[in-house]
């Protein structure tokens, strides 16, 4: 594999899913060929690698090689390539039939997933589409034995005990029936569906009935069966079953695209070296080329590229990857070795294998210009390939790439003239310009409105707003993916490629605070070269289950030993040596208790993976949780194949000379416009320096040199930017904001609000926080005004200002710099006791306060009547827990530990406690420092000034939405508890002022249980319904509520005394609000309006989760299913983790069939949970919609009420529990819950 011919071509293609770009090594030229031709061109060739091969062919032979004929092998030494038909196939849906066969009672385990919304403000809930067609459920199941003091499940003379490969003992509860189980497949079959995803409970540690399926279904005709236990052997269901759909749905259509591509060569071609790029930055031969490694084969060419020829060649700076293309924007991190995840989600699909790091954002050259509610927009919408850009003369919108063309930054001259009706005319520089001018006349129109001494903007400033705009989407992503790593974002040089990047470099390293971007001379076309410095990569794991001991090491030694030799004999048979060879030996590992396993890489023969995973997790989490024990979860070994193809080619000596332009073209800069230099990169050599303004042409990619930077010529020829950092300049002497300012603030307070979040994730230590993401970070200006909220969870949104206001007027004078407040009682602005929120005041110089920063995380333990702090039957506050008006949890700089753990004595987790306050803390810091970095750059007067502006832009759009809706000015709604308590809202829209009046006068009053509600949540449940309805991506602050007034009588349960229990206020009573303001415009039916609070345990443990339901349909929509609903969002617990931690069966899991309310559009189905104990403990349930189903609109059906009911073991009595109740149960017992449907919207049509 390592040796060269040099008499031979090398090919390294990249087909995407626009260009397919070709680099060619010819045999005598020092510089390998480049050629780009479109993906897609029928009329011309049917396939783009093979057409590029076959022109590269014929022009070095110089005999012509019709299309007709095969291409010949004898000249080619190897091809490697990458493609992007997996990724289009999944995106457009285009994959092969399949269905699913699962274990019986998990029908719609994949549908349901984790639960959670995509987007939480998408009242239609739009969800990917299953990739299946069909559903089989397999009657076999494999359950679990736990210690056996845990067990109390004696097995029957039909079950048997058997090890798994994990080394956990399963029971064969139910054998595989293949005789029951053919004729389901042969039905399949009879459809015309010929492929199966197969995933079975267990399936990672005992695999033989998946292995018995596939055998079954190959020989019944099936062409391709994916069984999850042989892709992705890891414990967790519901993402190695994605992973099996996907691979089933993609890996057909791939293997027909290969057969293709390989039957265009003659017959020579067995004798090539042919090598596919996979998600991991890999190469693979085509036989083991699948669908679910080959998603990101193209943007890992990029990787590969950029990290084999810049890092340690140009800069020992770590590096970010910016791919920018024409519809999105492919972000990531290289600092000495490739990142790799195990686990990622595209298209909807999550792909649980070893992948690259790779982050994509909607941002690109297609990204749309939009200007709305007086701000900039770009994205995330494209303009997509037709009809494109303006510019593209097909009647498109107005694009990145529109306002790049009228600033200069792409030079018609240099870009193929291939547009118009005969595809012969250049970039319409006119007609974009012209589209340019009516989009100035509204924004002009709107800016003298707001102040009659605004100056109009030109079309050159406006096409530089937005431009900038974009580079702050983009500059986002980028922090997120260093700042959650640990890593300061400023410290790295950008690598940057891809057709539209080279045009922004300058932009965004500068507002990242980079001083240096390195541009590779193959820019355009980089992740084809990639392909030819990739490695050949086998990789394969399997699931080890033990506590972390000598003994265990031992027995991993020894599945690493035959891991070894598996990955070795598939390297050995594709030509490689020993001497080619390195492997990798790698321990997945966790702690005790959480979900956060990393996989740590073997550094030496007498290694202690324990101390790495200590280093690595404190690192990233900034913590180590001591006397816990760490658990192995896998085993895997990565074997390379070093090829030593490809190497980076130094260029001849210095030349001193100075570099020549080959034209001048006018380019705007910093609000005027340069006569600025063009130089060819191919006529400049190293040492060249180009001092800015200047443009580079690279091929096909413009480089664009800013003012105040320069750019030299590297010895191996890249180009390397120095960037001089600038002063923002920002006109604050208007009274109103400017319009592209207002824009770039947004994202940097959301994004501000956003990391504090990925702080308090990565360094709290509760499963609530860390792994069901119950927790919201949010910044205030100094009157506690909410200025951004991370949209984390939706029952905290605006919430926290209330409590931020309470703690100003309650310690007035009294806050100094170095305090940090902590509190969550409900009467000072808290939701419920286990939300403890932790409060920063920020001070300027001297006692000038200039701002708040805040988080709320969810506590898992905090005291009251029963574990887990979510009583069912709880009637006043202190049954509930521990209850904190104020304390400064930090005074001057000092951790008031003594103070906290009296106030937290009842609290069964303390030292959780304890772990999660610091986290807050901490996340808290992060925003101060970020805010201060934003001071630094602009000045404390226009922070504060746009921290007014971005509300006051909230506030309009609230406004235009009120003016829109076409509802009675007053209206009145009602809907009850399941106790009888009434929710009464008189909602009075005023649509020419755009103004609303929320008035719960008639509410019920304060209730003898635990359903009242705080006024916070309230609020919350508006501001959550008012952004559900403007469905724009405006920033979640105080501005959203200025146009309303909302009027809660005092004594009622929606405002207690601070004596009253408040536990299912927040769970329960959040969702019943929700569904009348909702019901009040007329937006949407009653979703389930209910949580479903499931918490059981005994001393040793306690558990609690929530769960989903059905959605309400809409005007224009079916309800979904299975989903959390409005004011929550958080995971559920994988069905494999859930038996594997806890002393349960899960018998069930899926959607409850016709719970949804009939109508035009039907309401989404609830969920049947069957949950059955193996040993007795303590079930508390809390919930509603038992009694008083979910509502149907416009004469739609309701949605069916949901209900709970034991089954108690033994007589098999059914007993229906109700909707609040605590019960202890024996080993046995099954709990089963049935979640309310949604309701139903317009009266249903007549069926037959």
């Amino acid at each position: 594999m390592g040796s060269v011919n040099t008499e031979k071509l090398r090919f390294c293609i990249d087909r995407g899913g626009t260009f397919t770009d070709v680099y060619a090594e010819i045999p005598g030229h020092s510089e390998g060929q480049v050629m780009k031709l479109l993906s897609v061109d029928p009329s011309n060739y049917d396939d783009a690698p093979v057409e590029g091969i076959r022109r590269i062919l014929e022009q070095y032979t110089g005999q012509k090689i019709p299309r007709s004929s095969k291409i010949p092998t004898d000249k080619i030494e190897w091809i490697r390539m990458g493609t992007t038909v997996a990724t289009n196939a999944l995106l457009e849906r285009k994959g092969e039939r399949i269905a699913l066969c699962v274990t019986k009672g998990f029908k719609d385990l994949l549908q349901i997933g984790n639960q959670a919304r995509p987007n939480i403000f998408d009242l239609k809930v739009s969800k990917p589409l299953n990739l299946y067609e069909e559903v089989i459920e397999v009657d076999e199941r494999i359950e679990l034995v736990s210690d056996s003091k845990d067990e109390n499940h004696e097995p029957s003379s039909s079950e048997s005990l058997v090890k798994g490969i994990s080394g956990e003992h399963v029971r064969i509860a139910k054998p595989l029936d293949e005789k029951s189980l053919t004729p389901l497949l042969k039905g399949l079959l009879e459809k015309g569906i010929s492929c199966l995803a197969v995933v079975l409970m267990h399936s990672y540690t005992y695999p033989h009935h998946e292995m018995s399926i596939e055998k079954l279904a190959v020989s019944l005709g099936f062409k391709h069966v994916s069984i999850s236990s042989a892709l992705t052997p890891m414990v967790r269901a519901v993402p190695r079953g994605l992973t099996a759909s996907v691979d089933a749905y993609l890996t057909p259509v791939i293997k027909e695209y290969l057969s293709g591509f390989i039957s265009k060569f003659d017959e020579g071609l067995g004798k090539l070296n042919v090598l596919f790029m996979q998600s991991d930055g890999g190469l693979a031969p085509e036989d083991s080329f699948s669908g679910h490694k080959a998603v990101l084969s193209g943007p890992a060419g990029g990787v590969v590229g950029y990290s084999q020829t810049l890092f340690g060649l140009e800069t020992e700076k770590p590096l970010i990857g910016f791919d920018m293309g024409g519809t999105s924007t492919d972000v990531s991190r290289y600092a000495g070795s490739y990142e790799l995840v195990l686990e990622t989600q595209i298209a909807g699909s999550i792909i649980q294998a070893p992948q690259l790091d790779i982050n994509t954002v909607a941002a690109g050259g297609g990204s749309k210009l939009k200007f709305q509610f007086g701000a900039f927009r770009v994205g995330p919408e494209s303009v997509g390939a037709h009809p494109g850009p303006v510019c593209y003369r097909k009647g498109g919108e107005l694009s990145v790439t529109d306002a790049n063309l009228v600033l200069g930054y792409i030079v018609p001259d240099y870009f193929p003239s291939i547009f118009g009706p005969n595809e012969d005319q250049p970039l319409d520089v006119d007609g974009t310009r012209n589209e340019f001018k009516k989009l100035a006349k509204l924004i002009n129109s709107h800016r003298k409105c707001q102040d009659s001494s605004a100056k109009d903007m030109s079309i050159e400033e406006i096409a530089q707003g937005f431009v900038n705009v974009a580079n702050e989407t983009m500059c986002r992503p980028i922090r997120q993916l260093t700042e959650m790593k640990g890593h300061e974002t400023r410290n790295h040089a950008l690598a940057c490629f891809g057709g539209a990047g080279p045009q922004h470099a300058c932009a965004i390293a500068r507002s990242l605070g980079m001083k240096e971007v390195l541009i590779h001379k193959f820019c355009g076309i980089l992740s084809a070269y990639g392909m030819g410095l990739a490695d050949v990569i086998e990789d394969t794991q399997e699931p080890y289950s033990a506590i972390y001991s000598e003994e265990s090491i031992i027995e991993s030694s020894e599945r690493e030993a035959v891991l070894l030799k598996q990955v070795k004999k598939k390297l050995f048979e594709q030509g490689f040596g020993e001497e080619n060879i390195i492997t990798e030996t790698y321990l997945n590992l966790r702690y005790d208790g959480t979900d956060t396993a990393i996989m740590v890489k073997k550094q030496s023969e007498n290694n202690d993976y324990s101390e790495e995973f200590v280093r690595m997790f404190e690192r990233e989490y900034g913590f180590k949780l001591v006397n816990r024990n760490i658990l192995i979860c896998d085993v895997r070994i990565r074997g390379i194949g070093i090829t030593n193809i490809l190497k980076p080619r130094i260029l001849q000596t210095e030349n001193e000379s100075s570099a020549k332009a080959s034209g001048f073209y006018e380019v705007y800069f910093e609000n005027k416009w340069h006569q600025t230099p063009l130089f060819k990169l191919e006529q400049l050599s190293f040492g060249h320096e180009i001092l800015g303004p200047a443009i580079i042409m690279n091929g096909n990619s413009t480089v664009i040199v800013e003012p105040k930077c320069t750019a030299q010529i590297t010895r191996y020829g890249n180009i390397r930017i120095s960037i001089q950092s600038s002063s923002a300049i920002t006109n604050t002497s208007q009274n109103v904001a400017d319009v592209v300012q207002l824009s770039i603030f947004n994202h940097r307070f959301m994004g501000i609000a956003e990391q504090m979040g990925r702080t308090l994730q990565r360094t709290s230590i509760s499963t609530n926080i860390k792994e069901r993401l119950d927790f919201s970070c949010a910044l205030f200006d100094p009157n506690g005004g909410l200025v951004a909220n991370a949209p984390h969870v939706p029952v905290h949104l605006g919430a926290m200002s209330s409590t931020v206001r309470w703690q100003i007027d309650y310690w007035g004078e009294n806050l100094k710099e170095g305090d940090v407040l902590v509190t969550n009682h409900p009467c000072s602005g808290g939701s419920h006791l286990p939300d403890i929120t932790v409060i920063t005041p920020v001070f300027d110089k001297g006692d000038n306060l200039v701002f708040f920063v805040a988080s709320r995380g969810h506590h898992a333990e905090i005291g009251g009547i029963t574990p887990g702090s979510m009583p069912p039957f709880s009637k006043f506050i202190w049954e509930e827990g521990a209850a904190i008006k104020a304390f400064k949890l930090v005074e001057k700089g000092i951790f008031q530990e003594e103070g906290i753990i009296e106030l937290l004595k009842c609290s069964r987790r303390i030292q959780d406690n304890l772990s999660d306050l610091r986290a807050q803390v901490a996340a808290n810091q992060r925003g101060i420092s970020l805010i201060k970095e934003l001071i630094e750059q602009y000045g404390l007067e226009i922070v504060q000034a746009y921290m007014k502006h971005v509300q006051t832009n909230a506030e309009a759009a609230v406004r235009e939405m009120l003016k829109s809706i076409s509802v009675n000015s007053v209206i009145e709604e009602e809907d009850y508890m399941d106790d009888g308590s009434t929710i009464k809202l008189k909602l009075t829209i005023d649509s020419e002022k755009g103004e609303a009046d929320f008035d719960f006068s008639g509410t019920t009053s304060e209730v003898y249980g635990n359903w009242n509600a705080p006024e916070a949540v309230t609020a919350a449940a508006v501001i959550y319904c008012l952004r559900c309805l403007v469905n724009v991506d405006i920033p979640l602050n105080q501005g959203c509520l200025a146009p309303v007034k909302i009027h809660i009588p005092t004594g009622s349960f929606l405002s207690p005394s601070d004596k009253a229990a408040v536990v299912g206020g927040n769970v329960l009573t959040s969702q019943r609000i929700t569904d009348v303001v909702l019901t009040a415009f007329r937006a949407c039916a009653c979703s389930q309006g209910c949580m479903n609070n499931l918490t059981f345990g005994d001393d040793s443990f306690g558990y609690y989760e929530t769960i989903g339901g059905g959605s309400g349909a809409g005007p224009t929509w079916d309800g979904t299913s299975g989903v959390q609903c409005h004011m929550t969002n958080t995971r559920m617990t994988d069905p494999e983790i859930f038996e594997q931690r806890y002393p349960v069966i899960l018998r069930r899991f899926g959607l409850r069939e016709n719970s949804g309310g009939d109508g035009v559009f039907r309401g989404g189905d609830g969920i049947v949970r069957e949950i059955e104990f193996k040993r007795g403990v303590v079930v508390s349930v809390l919930s509603e919609r038992r009694v008083h189903a979910p509502r149907g609109l416009n004469g739609g059906k309701d949605g069916a009420r949901g209900m709970n009911y034991l089954v108690r073991k033994g007589d098999n009595r059914k007993v229906y529990v109700g909707g609040k109740n605590t019960i202890e149960v024996r080993a046995g017992d099954v709990l089963q819950i049935l979640t309310p449907g949604g309701g139903g919207w317009g009266a249903p049509p007549r069926r037959e």
